[in-house]
């Protein structure tokens, strides 16, 4: 009797502890089911359409992984999951939905733009002036084509080849027209001998960045000049290559003593990001952000690091920079301003700014040319569109690119405000 006793308390030990199990593993399921709900219900402010339609596809194929949950609690999980799958599949249809209308209206564009090429390319052109004005009607349509959006799949290719090969037809007959004008090779080898005497001129400079944006400068006037003659050409490009490279080679070896402050400085900014990844900030947002500016002030202080880590540590440091910022609940815009804020900060050198500076400025200077260029292309040809048939939907088109191009300028404006801030 003792001994049947002992093996029915055994038996009935292992049906407990497998129980007990069982409602462990039922519970980390559920813990991993919601953390799944709670990332896809961030994807619903996630402004790429696309992207987080995409990481959806990835949670569900999560989901699918992970085990039974507790009975109580399956239907509510569920449905807290479907839910929220339902609101991004609706916002992807609704995003290819407008994309097609927007198609149609570009298709329709394209057409009327194809129709004024080849009214252009049926001029008779007696002469060079002749060629340019026709030119650079031609060249105006080309770059109000690159400002409208693709044509419906079925069309697009079919409208892009009719307007290449306008505009091919155009080209190749200017070519074959200038073919006997060796006038403008002549004088181009002249302006690319008069830039290789001003970099030899300044190859021996230790001004290391007023020489190196001079340079860059004379190299990007070199691109923009046209061709040489052939018997010139290899011997011109070789002699400016050698001035360049002389004062760069010259400049590396001056920085090659940097080399042992640069590792020290890589390890400083290594420990402070991990400093900031295992930061945990208070309830108080001011008190967060102020810790956040702090950790920015002391990523700023310290010096240069090796140029191959460069990029590389500088995007760790956003990224533990700005999940905090995503963790303040800040809007949209003012995160992204902070975002900016926190990436051009980080090109400063204490007082004095770095070249990243002055490249991000003329990138974004650059950006606002461009837009600048698109609505003065498509204020000056709004009126263009109003013969079609779907005039009324093609300006309104217009108008709403028009009013966002105007606020994009505004938002880069401020962010060139920022940046003159950062180099006082």
């Amino acid at each position: 009797w003792q001994n049947y006793h002992h093996q029915v308390e055994q038996f009935y030990d292992v049906i407990k502890i497998n129980q007990e199990l069982r409602d462990l593993d039922l519970k980390k399921n559920l813990e991993e089911k919601i953390r799944l709900c709670e990332r896809a219900e961030e994807l619903i402010i996630e402004p790429e359409i696309l992207k987080a339609f995409k990481k959806l596809q990835g949670l569900h194929d999560q989901w699918r992984e992970v085990g039974p949950v507790p009975r109580d609690k399956k239907d509510e999980v569920w449905e807290r999951f479907k839910q929220t799958t339902a609101t991004i599949n609706k916002k992807h249809q609704d995003h290819f939905d407008a994309m097609k209308a927007e198609f149609e209206n570009n298709l329709e564009a394209k057409t009327m733009i194809c129709e004024k090429a080849e009214e252009i390319i049926k001029f008779e052109n007696k002469t060079p002036k002749d060629w340019e004005e026709r030119t650079k009607e031609l060249v105006e349509l080309q770059k109000l084509w690159k400002t409208i959006g693709p044509a419906p799949k079925k069309n697009n290719a079919k409208i892009f080849m009719r307007f290449k090969d306008t505009c091919d037809t155009f080209f190749n007959a200017k070519k074959d027209f200038f073919k006997s004008l060796k006038e403008e090779q002549n004088n181009n080898l002249q302006l690319k001998i008069e830039l290789c005497i001003q970099v030899e001129g300044i190859k021996d400079s230790s001004e290391w960045k007023k020489t190196t944006d001079e340079i860059i400068n004379l190299q990007k006037k070199w691109k923009e000049i046209g061709p040489v003659p052939n018997k010139h050409s290899d011997l011109v490009w070789k002699r400016f290559r050698a001035a360049c490279d002389a004062f760069f080679n010259r400049k590396e070896q001056h920085f090659a003593s940097q080399i042992q402050q640069e590792q020290e400085n890589l390890k400083l900014k290594n420990e402070l990001i991990e400093k900031i990844e295992t930061f945990i900030p208070g309830e108080d947002s001011n008190s967060a952000i102020a810790a956040l500016k702090e950790f920015q002030n002391e990523w700023m202080s310290i010096g240069h690091v090796p140029i191959k880590m460069k990029d590389d540590l500088q995007k760790k440091f956003r990224e533990a920079i700005n999940k905090h910022y995503s963790n303040l609940n800040l809007d949209k815009s003012k995160m992204e301003m902070m975002q900016f804020k926190n990436r051009i900060q980080s090109y400063a050198n204490e007082d004095k700014p770095k070249d990243k500076i002055y490249s991000e400025k003329l990138k974004i200077n650059d950006r606002i040319k461009a837009i600048e260029g698109d609505l003065h292309l498509w204020e000056n040809n709004i009126g263009f569109f109003s013969k079609s048939k779907n005039a009324e939907a093609l300006i309104k088109d217009f108008n709403d690119k028009i009013l966002k191009a105007k606020n994009e300028i505004q938002m880069l404006k401020e962010r060139i405000k920022m940046l003159d801030n950062i180099k006082k």
